[in-house]
Formats: C-alpha cells, sequence, structure tokens
C-alpha cells in the first residue's frame, strides 16, 4: 500500500523538486517513509525557520520552489517568519506540515503541538494555506500550489495534513501527473497603447523590480530602444550590466535620483510594487512619479497599489518586454531629448559618487574586494551596514546574485541559512557569501553546525560592531536614550570553530584577500569576522 505520504514525494519529484528541508518529527515521520526512497536530497536545520530561510535562498538562486517539510504547532509558529520574509519578497515556497487528525481538529484537548487553527495563523503569511481533508484531494492541491509559483504571483503555499490522512490508503494516485501552467501573454491591444506612449516620449525612463528578474536581455534591449535610464529594486540588481551607460542602481530612495525619476515624461514600471523601502525608504515619503505611469505586473490588484498608473498589462514580464519590443519597432521613433539617456545617467553618478561617506567608500571597498577574489559569487545580506551601503552603491553584471533581508519584511538572522540554501540551489560550486552583522548572526548561528553537516561551503562574512549600531544611531537621532541595543558579544571565532567551521579574525585588505581565497578552496564553511572600527581604521577611505 502507498500511503499519502509516500505519493506526496512522488508527486513532488514529478514537479521536479530535488531538494526538501525540515526538522522530522513524530508528526511529519510518515513524510519520510517515501523521502528515504526518493532523489529528493533532505537538509536538516537547526531550527524551523531556518528551514524557511533556507528554502527562500534556494528559491532565489535556481528559481524553483523551496519546500519545508514542518511539523505541526512549534514548527509552524517558528517558519512564519521566514514565509513572511517570502511572502514581502514574493519568493515561490511550499510548505508542507502536518496538523492533528480529523477528528481532532481545533478540539482544544490538549493534544500534542495543537494550535486553536493552524491554517488561519498562517494565512497571513501565504497565498493560500489548505487543509488535506483526504488523499484524493492531493493531485489538485499541488496542481493549485504549482500553478501559482509557474505563472502567479509566487509566494508561500501552506499545505497541512491530518495525521490520519497522511497514512491515508492512496494507491488510487500513483499514476497522477503534475500540471504545468504556462504564464500569462501580454493582450495585443495593451501593448499597442503602451508602445504608442513610449515611442511618444522624449525623456522615458524604467523602474524594474524582481518580478521582471527572468526579463534581464530583454529590458536591456528595451532600454537601449528607449535610451531610458533604469533604476533597480534590490531584488533586480543585475538585470542591467554593471557598467551599463542606462543604469541608475538602485539609489531611488536618494534627492538627486528622485530628481532624474521626476524629470521623465513617461515611466515603465516593471515586475515592481513600487514599496517603500525600495523607494522611500527614509520613511518619509517623498517619491513621485509626475510623468505618466505604465506599469507591468503578473498580478492583477498590484498594478493599481500604491501609484495608480496611466495604463497597465498584466503579464508575464518577459513576455510582455518581448512584445513591447516588437511593437517598437514597427514605430518611428521620434528624436529622444540630447541630454537624456546616458548623458543624464553620467551626471547622475557625477552627483552621487563625491556623496559617499568615510562609512560607505570603506564599506563598498570591502564588498569590492570581495568581488574581486569571488568574481562568479552570490552575495546573501542580513540587515547590516555593509549591506545598506552596497544597496546604493554596489552594481552587479548578473541577477540572482544580490539578495537580502535589509528591505521588504527586513527580519534579521536571514542570511546565513538563506546562504546555505543559495549554494544548495546554485549547483554549480560557485561561492555563496553571507554578509551578516553581529547581531543578526546570532539569531541564527546554530545553522553553522547545518552547513558543517550538510557540506556546504558557505563564506560567512561577520562584520562586527558589538551590538545593534543602527538601532542605536537612529535612537540617539529621535533624542531616546538608548537601551537594549549594546548587547553581549560572544566570541565567534571559538563558538564557529566549535560548531565545526574554519573561523578567523583578520584586519585589512590583504587579510580578507587571503581568507578568502582560502576559503574558497574548503569544501566546509568558513566565518570571517572583521572588526568594523579596525576595517574603518585600516582602510582609512
Amino acid at each position: 500500500m502507498a500511503t499519502c505520504g509516500e505519493v506526496l514525494v512522488n508527486l513532488l519529484e514529478s514537479y521536479g523538486v530535488g531538494q526538501v528541508f525540515g526538522i522530522p518529527g513524530v508528526h511529519t515521520v510518515e513524510l519520510y517513509r517515501g523521502l528515504a526512497r526518493s532523489n529528493i536530497r533532505h537538509v536538516t536545520p537547526r531550527h524551523e525557520q531556518g528551514a524557511g530561510f533556507m528554502a527562500d535562498g534556494y528559491a532565489r538562486t535556481c528559481g524553483k520552489p523551496g519546500v519545508c517539510f514542518i511539523i505541526t504547532g512549534p514548527g509552524m509558529t517558528n517558519i512564519a517568519t521566514a514565509m513572511g520574509q517570502a511572502y514581502a519578497d514574493s519568493i515561490p515556497m511550499l510548505v508542507i506540515s502536518s496538523v492533528q487528525s480529523r477528528s481532532q481538529l481545533g478540539g482544544g484537548r490538549g493534544k500534542l503541538h495543537e494550535l486553536p487553527n493552524q491554517g488561519a495563523m498562517i494565512a497571513g503569511v501565504a497565498a493560500f494555506s489548505h487543509t488535506l481533508m483526504s488523499a484524493a484531494e492531493l493531485p489538485g492541491v499541488l496542481a493549485r500550489a504549482f500553478a501559482l509559483f509557474q505563472a502567479g504571483r509566487p509566494r508561500p503555499v501552506h499545505i497541512e495534513i491530518p495525521l490520519d490522512v497522511l497514512v491515508e490508503n492512496a494507491d488510487a494516485l500513483l499514476g497522477s501527473e503534475p500540471v504545468n501552467v504556462a504564464r500569462a501573454g501580454a493582450a495585443p491591444s495593451a501593448v499597442k497603447q503602451m508602445s504608442q506612449w513610449l515611442a511618444a516620449a522624449k525623456r522615458p525612463l524604467i523602474l524594474a523590480g524582481g518580478g521582471a528578474i527572468d526579463a534581464a536581455p530583454e529590458l536591456t534591449r528595451l532600454a537601449e530602444t528607449l535610451d531610458a535610464p533604469v533604476a533597480l529594486t534590490i531584488n533586480a540588481k543585475g538585470m542591467l550590466a554593471s557598467a551599463h551607460p542606462l543604469l541608475i542602481g538602485s539609489t531611488q530612495t536618494l534627492e538627486a535620483t528622485r530628481a532624474l525619476v521626476a524629470e521623465a515624461d513617461v515611466v515603465l514600471a516593471i515586475g515592481t510594487e513600487l514599496a517603500e523601502t525600495d523607494y522611500d525608504v527614509t520613511f518619509a515619503g517623498g517619491f513621485e512619479i509626475p510623468g505618466a505611469l505604465l506599469r507591468i505586473d503578473i498580478d492583477p490588484d498590484q498594478t493599481v497599489r500604491s501609484y495608480p498608473p496611466h495604463l497597465a498589462l498584466v503579464a508575464d514580464a518577459q513576455i510582455a518586454a518581448e512584445a513591447l519590443l516588437a511593437e517598437l519597432n514597427t514605430q518611428a521613433l521620434p528624436a529622444r531629448d540630447p541630454s537624456w539617456g546616458s548623458h543624464r545617467v553620467a551626471r547622475l553618478w557625477a552627483e552621487l559618487t563625491p556623496t559617499w561617506d568615510a562609512a560607505t567608500r570603506a564599506q563598498t571597498l570591502f564588498l569590492n574586494t570581495v568581488l574581486e577574489e569571488l568574481p562568479g559569487a552570490v552575495l546573501v545580506g542580513d540587515s547590516t551596514q555593509p549591506v545598506y551601503s552596497a544597496n546604493l552603491t554596489l552594481n552587479l553584471d548578473h541577477p540572482r546574485r544580490w539578495f537580502n533581508a535589509s528591505t521588504g519584511y527586513g527580519t534579521l538572522g536571514y542570511a546565513l541559512p538563506a546562504a546555505i540554501g543559495a549554494w544548495l540551489g546554485r549547483g554549480d560550486g560557485q561561492p555563496v557569501v553571507c554578509l551578516i552583522g553581529d547581531g543578526g548572526l546570532q539569531f541564527t548561528l546554530p545553522e553553522l553546525a547545518s552547513a558543517v553537516q550538510a557540506r556546504v561551503p558557505v563564506i560567512v562574512l561577520l562584520w562586527n560592531n558589538q551590538g545593534y549600531e543602527e538601532i542605536k544611531k537612529y535612537m540617539v537621532n529621535r533624542a531616546i536614550e538608548p537601551v537594549g541595543v549594546d548587547i553581549y558579544t560572544p566570541d565567534f571565532v571559538g563558538v564557529a570553530t566549535a560548531l565545526g567551521c574554519a573561523a578567523e579574525s583578520i584586519q585589512g585588505i590583504e587579510q580578507l584577500r587571503r581568507a578568502l581565497r582560502a576559503a574558497a578552496n574548503r569544501q566546509g564553511p568558513t566565518l570571517i569576522e572583521i572588526d568594523q572600527g579596525l576595517w574603518m581604521q585600516e582602510v582609512a577611505v
């Protein structure tokens, strides 16, 4: 007899799932009966939040949904934060959990791991949460989940399986096939209207977000056809090459870039929700789009949020960009403003570059050194100072190589487990670097042991400023006496060594270069600690 749990694993394999993150428990062991006989790799984190962050990082590098097996009750409350981060950034994640037997649901009898309504609790950080009331429902609910991942705005999906359903006879489902869904095409009438707006523009501009990440070549050609400056959100970094003359970077929160955006007569926003942390990170507002706004998004609801458009197109970003290019090629484009395009972008960078303060320059030098030594690396960041600086100053040549938790949901501790997942998702052996502060690392420090056990050679760059320095500055600036921000700093090198990692503290550029080269040649994780004060003294830029 094949149980529902075993058929679930078979179906996941048929959908291309090759990796699962989870911590086995008495309520999920029936999932592992099928997993042991599959080709799916399993990685055991040290906390369910770590499982979710690993699945998130995995999905960001390979584009496939990250899958988690999670126990009912505390497992689900633990993973909720990671689901919130993925929900905010539109990351595909499939969380499969157990739940009490059908006759016990909501019973309040003090059963192990019992919650009054687990699905309702998690619904706020999921595209949907579904309770599987019989094994026969399994193919249909998986088809719903993967239809969302393949053709909609991807966000976490939660499927909970009652304990008695997990062991239900599912022989009749052994022949179930996956359902594949194509993404939405671009309505020709809307494409024609949008291309007419863009063709007539004298000063067009493009705002691109993570929702367009697979349309990088088309976006580049579109920008060049229109001579349009391009601003990228944090999750879209790398869609235009770092040296491209039309690249504004991710500087939309700065006054000079806002002035450039305000000069545009037509603005195309593609795959971006135009959210606060990419456009108004000061929390004071001020980002305005006075020109005609055109929006392209896979989610119809999102096309009218934050900034209402003159015209919206619901479609896959890549398909829409290809359709716009084809339509523009049939039109005669007017002469552009000669001071626009690459000329205006060059003026912007000439204005911005001298404004970086000493700390920003030192932190940018730190990350440029990393990229010089590890040119193919993926950089996974937490909420920490070098990440804040590099969000503004660092540009990359390829997408899916820079993402972090400093925007959107903004959780701490994300970077370490997400970097582990990113290395597993990338699958090409290239380095993955975790950028994290001493405060953030203490949220998920035990995941170093997960990396050791899984033989994941993640390189952890620990920026140590002995506490929550950014929050301390924020309190001081608001005339609040700092409380709770000067936290105890452990011996990170000693802890990492005890967990089985290579670890060292370094000072200056040359030590950093040597440490990175050594780390890149190891089979397991490395922690490299950088003292902020000593780094600033050594580089003095």
